[in-house]
């Protein structure tokens, strides 16, 4: 077989240096975002999603089976991309870069609730433009360099000018679409060409436009979608044919959702049409990948967004279903046309490959995280003893875990949960991923010397990043704790060892609850846990389908820790605040035993109801919260 002239020319580049880098080819980088392992058809695990234009671009290239976001966060996962470094190594490890809060040094944690074990470390809230990126690298090479897209890594002086970008389209520091994917948007200084425009059709539009003028000589686009994260909208058409193919025993069941998937599909289909149109596909290298799992915990048409399935978990979480990722990589004369590859890649691989498949050197003190997988795209093998995901939070989602870090050698991985097992010590998690891909059974009790093993290399790891890590809380109180809250408990209800009440899946606190600053709120199985500092603690929702009619009672099963008197308020149609309603039947008693409160309603419509369970320091666990409206028709508030 005759090498390709791209594959002589690319040689021609390895040996002619710096001199020859308008020969150097394109490099287009898409990243999704909250794009789930389950949510393209990529690895015949969907029914219901359709992305030809994914399955067009697999078919250039390889496509990546086990392939890992560098964090089950975004930002942290864009941040590892860019420098090629853990998010342990820089301390970046929440997406919190859109706050106005300026930290660029994680710290240890000062304080937790007493049902936590451990203080998890403050963050970091922006990409420290002292850090080399790979656009900073590209760019003293010869490239053009464009970012098109989302970009949370913190506005001016870190957005993407600062890191080395030319071009910045829509210049949004924002976690999501300002307002929306369909126009009107929000954007300060970027607004729609036509009525109704979707923010990833013009996305699309303006990366090849810019494409068109730098053609001729080598160019990196970033183009970082908007798609899928929150908030939940599509083209209403789109919306319209894919709730006629609904199937309601199926998991991925949103037809909001499958229509957003088919716009971030069009617009790779869009990249793709243009590098073909331009003559450049044969010189152009396209990198496809998400920045964290699917999302499993908000709702959007009576259901979550997306399943991860056989995946365990999703976005937020240490399961594989927060972290494993679709990939796929077009390398022309390096990658085979529809090839596949088990090896282990993650994000803080691409920043060493290409500097290394481009002919291009590091920076004399600088390292990296990742690896160069070019034996790999070459359909080698990897000289990779493990992989490491560090994620130190404990945000409240299903199947969440305590703060934790997690390494994967071949077909094992262990997970470390941070000081709760005994005295403080840390407890584990050890899966078999061939054999158990949905991390159902806990082999750590029976191979402790394996279990040893990676808990070695995990501290090693830490240990070489200077991680900031959690440390052990000295208020943590037995009492309070609820392990069977935990994601590590989270099957004991189907095995029928759980005390909860209520039945059918969470509903993410992020999604129909909100709380004040001095709550924490978290979801189990089938119910809502309150973790209150003391000040103003309350929670409030709005009625499920919009408005309730009274007289009603509201019923809720809780037990609580707290002191205080338990108060409700509610809020209909025309009221802008709250009224307190005294009307109380049975009243909350804070002796941590289980009980039934109870007030009534009056007459009337309400749209929102707001739960203020005291003023002092406590948790409050919410096995059911139910609304009986004047028709004695029951309202689930903390089910399905």
């Amino acid at each position: 077989m005759k090498p390709s002239f791209f594959f002589i020319l690319l040689g021609i580049v390895l040996l002619g240096g710096a001199g020859v880098a308008e020969e150097r080819p394109n490099v287009i980088f898409i990243l999704s975002d909250d794009l789930g392992w389950s949510d393209t058809t990529l690895y015949g695990t969907t029914k219901f999603y359709e992305t030809p234009n994914m399955d067009r671009l697999a078919k250039r290239g390889m496509t990546f089976t086990q392939a890992y976001s560098a964090s089950p966060l975004c930002s942290p996962t864009r941040s590892a991309i860019l420098t090629g470094l853990s998010p342990a190594r820089t301390g970046l490890t929440t997406p919190n870069c859109h706050l106005p809060d300026v930290v660029l040094e994680a710290t240890t944690g000062k304080s937790a609730p007493p049902n936590k074990h451990a203080i998890a470390p403050m963050p970091v809230t922006r990409l420290r433009t002292d850090l080399p990126t790979l656009p900073k690298s590209l760019k003293a090479a010869g490239y053009a360099t464009g970012h098109f897209g989302k970009w949370h890594l913190g506005p001016e002086p870190y957005s993407p000018f600062e890191h080395g970008f030319d071009v910045d389209i829509p210049h949004w520091p924002g976690p999501g679409p300002a307002g929306s994917f369909v126009a009107p948007w929000k954007y300060p200084d970027f607004k729609e060409n036509v009525p109704g425009e979707h923010i990833e059709d013009r996305m699309a539009a303006e990366a090849v436009a810019w494409m068109e003028k730098v053609k001729d000589s080598p160019f990196y686009l970033n183009y970082w979608q908007f798609s899928v994260h929150a908030p939940f909208d599509a083209k209403q058409e789109l919306i319209e044919k894919h709730r006629a193919r609904v199937d309601p025993a199926d998991p991925q069941r949103s037809p909001t959702y499958a229509a957003m998937i088919e716009s971030m599909d069009d617009s790779v289909g869009a990249l793709l049409d243009a590098v073909d149109r331009l003559g450049i596909a044969e010189r152009t290298i396209f990198i496809f990948t998400s920045d964290n799992g699917g999302n499993m915990y908000n709702e959007i048409d009576g259901t979550t967004p997306t399943s991860n399935a056989p995946l365990r978990g999703g976005k937020a979480t240490m399961f594989e279903g927060g972290t494993r990722v679709p990939c796929v990589v077009v390398w022309p004369g390096i990658t085979s046309p529809g090839s596949l590859s088990d090896e282990l890649v993650q994000s803080e691989d691409f920043y060493p490959t290409l500097l290394g498949g481009l002919g291009l050197e590091a920076g004399k003190e600088q390292r990296f995280d990742g690896i160069d997988i070019l034996p790999a795209l070459r359909g080698g093998k990897l000289d990779r003893e493990a992989i490491f995901r560090y994620f130190p939070h404990d945000p409240g989602v299903p199947d969440w875990l305590p703060p934790s870090v997690a390494v994967r050698r071949g077909d094992w991985k262990l997970i470390r949960i941070f000081h709760a097992g005994t005295n403080a010590e840390h407890r584990h998690l050890l899966f078999h991923l061939k054999d158990d891909p949905g991390e159902k059974t806990n082999l750590a009790p029976t191979k402790a010397a394996l279990v040893a093993e990676l808990d070695a290399l995990i501290e090693n790891f830490l240990a070489e990043t200077k991680a900031v890590v959690p440390i052990p809380n000295p208020k943590f109180d037995p009492a309070v704790y609820r392990p069977e809250l935990e994601g590590v408990q989270s099957n004991r209800k189907a095995e029928g060892k759980s005390k909860g009440k209520s039945k059918g899946k969470p509903v993410g606190a992020t999604g129909r609850w909100q709380g004040s600053k001095d709550t924490r709120l978290e979801t189990v199985a089938g119910g809502l846990v309150i973790t209150s500092n003391g000040g103003d603690p309350w929670i409030s929702t709005a009625m499920p389908g919009g408005r309730i009619t009274g007289p009603a009672t509201v019923k809720i099963r809780l037990s609580s820790t707290g002191k205080g008197s338990g108060l409700l308020y509610f809020a209909g149609t025309a009221d802008k605040g709250y009224h307190l309603n005294r009307s109380v039947s049975r009243p909350l008693v804070h002796n941590g035993k289980e009980q039934l409160v109870e007030w009534k309603l009056p007459s009337g419509t309400f749209t929102r109801l707001r739960l203020d369970p005291g003023n002092a320091a406590g948790v409050i666990t919410i096995e059911s919260f139910e609304v009986v409206d004047k028709n004695g028709k029951r309202h689930d508030l903390v089910g399905p």
